[in-house]
């Protein structure tokens, strides 16, 4: 009854008057006190002060060292450096330090919501030349937050920023450990013993799978998210027993700055890398960047089929090049290894009467030359293993058995003998170089622009299906784990973020045409677009085939993401990606993922898998709300998910603890 007399003139009447009579003589509230941040900008003792609610800022104008404080504990950055500002002027790259700006102006800088500081700086010289180029550093408390923002807007003229290095990293004595996504995440304490090394510093490889970093001292920790990390990174360095030096790295685009860089520092009172991987996913959920496994399998249900099932590794043709690093010039015989589609659809069926009635398949070396050979041009499948006919039976097998076939794929290398080769289509270098290698299985390839590739999915992936070959989806090798390409060619010249652009549009295309999508591993940039990754374990010394951990390893890229992608493991002992001396199926355990299947496993192998696959089918779909560590050593951990499941893994003992149990398995279990 009150909505339909809602809008009655009298009504209107009687409620205005009632709200006028309840306000008289109340205290009116200007406009003003709710557009202006808490935060004070004054100077005090030679120095800028930004003061905030919880959390404080301290700049020395005269080498930009700038201190942050909150709740007791305080972080001090180090002072500009020589070399933090790379300039390109005539040609030249020149190395400079903010600091020598020949002039220098600071003052306070507002608006609705954060407040803090401008610092303008110009006038740098070089062996008495002086450069035509400003640039301004922004410095704010948000006060909402109360966390600090930075912000670096590039003025360039004839000279032109390469390189930045802003906010400075901190002083030795500021921390005691870093957290790095390095692939699924690293712990470095920061007298570590040995030394230690990211594979690369740029945003979206395996050294920053996730754009941000931090630093803990005892109880407190500090995070450090890159907002524009299409073109930004880190430098880093660790010698045998430290410290760490860890800096924000901004890059140019093209050959410029181009576009304000950001950087938000987020202060933790008492909190870890747990805390700093839920910070980072608040992030992502709050800019529409995270997309679950719930949503992902709405848009294609067929992901759903995968919750629960192991994922089985297989290929047709393995055909080395002579030219290639991997080219057996004592035994030839094993650079031409051929199994027929009809074998591999036999191994699938026998591979189900042993009770696999559910399964995701990888399939390489299906094109016409075999695993890694002619991209882009790799049609028709492979005719000695049966052509078109005889893959086409193979995806109906893999149909009628309940499996997902999805076949390897690739559109960056790009071999000098595929069909539609041009070095003209290739990336062109800033130097008017273009890359060569032989280093995989086809020979000699450059890189393809990533402009031209989505035309080669649809080219492709349209012909697989317009002759009847059920493929139900697609790995686009290396996309998910290189960082983003530049191109200077003018014909079709790309920035890393159209790289990425363009990654994301052959992506999206499989989805399209209905299909489960993946990629190598998960870097960040990608997780919108597919919905499984190769793997996504640890890093390695001296890189992830094999050795033992870079650091302490702890699940950063599962503490964001492990309800937004499918990722298996493999479970052997000391497998790519696993610490020498660990079982990969108590990795795998601990992050609750996929397993990965043998096409002939034994009794022990199929027990592991079945278990595995039971958790994930109970908690692929939730969020690892928690790790810690049990013990000094590290070796007993315990993962958490928003069910209240725990998972506990020795990993000396290799035992392993699943609570509530799962049907069938008893409360605490050998893992071999």
């Amino acid at each position: 009854m009150l909505n339909e007399h809602w809008n009655h003139p009298a009504l209107l009447v009687t409620v205005c008057l009632s709200c006028l009579a309840s306000t008289a003589g109340a205290k009116q509230v200007t406009q003003d006190d709710w557009g202006r941040p808490k935060v004070k900008v004054l100077r005090k003792d030679g120095k800028w002060e930004i003061e905030g609610l919880k959390n404080s800022v301290s700049l020395n104008p005269s080498d930009l060292q700038m201190s942050v404080t909150g709740l007791g504990n305080t972080w001090s950055m180090a002072a500009s450096f020589p070399g933090d500002l790379v300039v390109e002027n005539a040609g030249a790259a020149l190395s400079l330090r903010l600091a020598d700006a020949g002039k220098k102006e600071i003052s306070p800088y507002r608006t609705g919501f954060k407040a803090g500081l401008k610092i303008t700086l110009a006038d740098f010289t070089h062996k008495n030349t002086k450069l035509d180029l400003q640039l301004s550093l922004f410095v704010c408390l948000e006060s909402q937050r109360d966390e600090l923002i930075c912000e670096l807007v590039p003025a360039e003229r004839n000279a032109t920023i390469l390189e930045c290095c802003w906010p400075a990293g901190l002083s030795d004595d500021s921390f005691d450990t870093t957290i790095v996504p390095f692939m699924q995440g690293m712990l470095l304490p920061k007298d570590w013993p040995k030394k230690a090394w990211l594979y690369d510093t740029v945003c979206y490889g395996r050294g920053l799978y996730m754009p941000w970093y931090g630093h803990q001292k005892t109880d407190a920790a500090m995070l450090v998210l890159l907002e524009t990390p299409e073109d930004a990174g880190c430098r880093f360095q660790h010698p045998a027993g430290g410290p760490t030096r860890m800096n924000v790295r901004w890059i140019h685009s093209l050959g410029r700055l181009t576009y304000p860089r950001r950087a938000r520092i987020c202060l933790f009172n008492k909190g870890n890398y747990v805390d700093m991987a839920k910070r980072y996913r608040r992030h992502v959920i709050e800019t529409g960047h995270f997309v679950s496994l719930r949503d992902k399998i709405a848009r294609t249900p067929l992901v759903g089929r995968l919750v629960g099932s192991p994922a089985v590794h297989t290929g047709i043709l393995s055909h080395i090049q002579p030219e290639s690093s991997y080219y057996h010039k004592d035994d030839p015989a094993k650079n031409h290894q051929l199994t027929t589609f009809q074998r591999r659809a036999d191994q699938f069926r026998q591979l189900a009467a042993k009770g696999i009635d559910r399964a995701y398949v990888h399939l390489d070396g299906w094109g016409f030359r075999g695993y890694d050979n002619l991209h882009p041009d790799i049609l028709p499948p492979c005719p000695e293993a049966g052509g078109w006919e005889g893959m086409k039976s193979l995806a109906e097998t893999c149909d009628k058995l309940g499996y997902v076939l999805a076949i390897h794929d690739q559109y960056r290398d790009y071999y000098l003998d595929a069909k539609s080769y041009d070095p003209r289509h290739t990336i062109l270098h800033k130097n008017g170089t273009r890359p060569h290698g032989s280093t995989w299985f086809g020979g000699r390839q450059s890189i393809l622009c990533s402009s031209l590739a989505p035309g080669y999915v649809r080219r492709n992936y349209g012909s697989l299906l317009e002759h009847g070959v059920k493929v139900r989806g697609a790995y686009l090798d290396v996309f998910a784990v290189v960082p983003p390409d530049e191109c200077y060619n003018p014909e079709h010249p790309a920035t890393r973020a159209d790289c990425l652009m363009y990654r994301g549009r052959c992506l999206d295309f499989i989805r399209a045409c209905g299909g489960v999508v993946s990629s190598e591993e998960p870097a960040d940039w990608a997780v919108p677009h597919i919905d499984l990754v190769h793997h996504g374990p640890y890093a390695l010394v001296p890189n992830p085939g094999r050795g033992p951990a870079m650091g302490i390893p702890v699940p950063l890229f599962n503490l964001v993401y492990h309800d937004a992608l499918l990722l298996p493991w493999s479970l052997a002992k000391g497998a790519w990606g696993i610490p020498e001396n660990d079982l990969g199926y108590l990795h795998g355990l601990a992050n609750a993922g996929m397993p990965y299947l043998s096409l002939n496993p034994g009794q022990e192998e199929l027990s592991k898998v079945q278990t595995m696959c039971a958790l994930h089918e109970r908690v692929a779909l939730l969020e690892m709300t928690k790790h810690e560590f049990l013990d000094k050593s590290g070796r007993r951990q315990r993962t958490t998910f928003a069910d209240g499941t725990t998972v506990t893994i020795d990993l000396d003992k290799q035992t392993f603890e699943i609570s509530p149990p799962l049907p069938g398995l008893p409360k605490t279990k050998v893992a071999e």
